[in-house]
C-alpha cells in the first residue's frame, strides 16, 4: 500500500509542483499503468478459467482500501472485456488488522490516528477464489493484514494476490501471484501511486524519503 504525500495548504504551490522540488521522479505514467493491468488482467484470466470447478465464475475481486480499490475496479472491466465475464467485487478496510498501527489501547498519538475505511464484502467466500488487490506490495505486512482481515468473512477456496508494484524488501513470506511492474527501489526512498479515482492522475512515483519515516 503506498503512503501519500500531504496535499498542499492553501496559499502554497502545487502538489506536482512540491513533488519535483523533492526530487520525485516519474516511473510509470497512464499508459504504463494501463498496459501493466491488461497483462494482470490476461494472467488472471488463463490462471483461473479451467482452474477451478466454476472457472472464472468462482472468481472475486477485492481491493485493499484505499488505491487496491480503484484497481479492483479496473480488473474487473478489463477482465469483463476479454472474458465476458463479470467477477465480484469487494472493498477492504485492513486498519485494525496491521500489527504496525497502535490504535485500540490509545497509544497513538490523537493526530496521528489513521482513517478507517469502508469495507464491502456483498457475497459469500466459501469456495471460491479471492483475489486480493492493492497498489504497491513492499514488506508484505499490509498484505498479512488483508489476510486476516478477509477471512474474517469466511474461508475462501484459495486467496491469490495482485499488485501494480512490487518494490521488494519482503519481511513477511508472501510472494505475489500477479505483477504489473517490478521497481527495485532503496529503503531510503518511497514508491507512491496515483490513480485518477483518488489522486486525478495516472501514475507511478519514485519519491525520496527519510530513513526513518515509517514503513507499510
Amino acid at each position: 500500500m503506498s503512503t501519500r504525500t500531504p496535499g498542499p495548504k492553501p496559499g502554497s504551490e502545487p502538489a506536482s509542483a512540491a513533488l519535483d522540488s523533492i526530487g520525485a521522479k516519474t516511473l510509470l505514467d497512464a499508459d504504463a499503468i494501463a498496459r501493466a493491468l491488461t497483462r494482470i488482467a490476461h494472467e488472471l484470466i488463463e490462471r483461473n478459467a479451467l482452474a477451478a470447478e466454476h472457472g472464472l465464475h468462482g472468481v472475486a475481486l477485492i481491493g485493499i482500501q484505499t488505491r487496491g480499490v480503484p484497481l479492483a475496479s479496473r480488473l474487473r472491466r478489463l477482465v469483463a472485456e476479454r472474458s465476458g465475464c463479470e467477477l465480484e467485487l469487494g472493498a477492504l478496510d485492513i486498519t485494525f488488522h496491521r500489527d504496525d498501527v497502535q490504535v485500540r489501547d490509545g497509544r497513538r498519538p490523537p493526530d496521528r490516528q489513521p482513517v478507517v475505511r469502508a469495507t464491502n464484502v456483498p457475497f459469500s467466500l466459501e469456495g471460491n477464489t479471492v483475489v486480493l488487490v492493492d497498489d504497491v506490495l513492499y514488506t508484505g505486512r499490509t498484505i498479512r493484514a488483508g489476510i486476516d482481515a478477509l477471512l474474517g468473512f469466511g474461508r475462501p477456496a484459495r486467496v491469490q494476490l495482485a499488485v501494480l508494484v512490487d518494490r521488494g524488501h519482503r519481511e513477511l513470506p508472501i510472494r505475489p501471484d500477479y505483477v504489473g511492474k517490478n521497481l527495485p527501489t532503496a529503503r531510503g526512498e518511497r514508491i507512491q501511486v496515483e490513480l485518477v479515482e483518488v489522486d486525478e492522475v495516472d501514475r507511478v512515483l519514485l519519491v525520496p524519503k527519510p530513513e526513518d519515516e515509517s514503513r507499510v
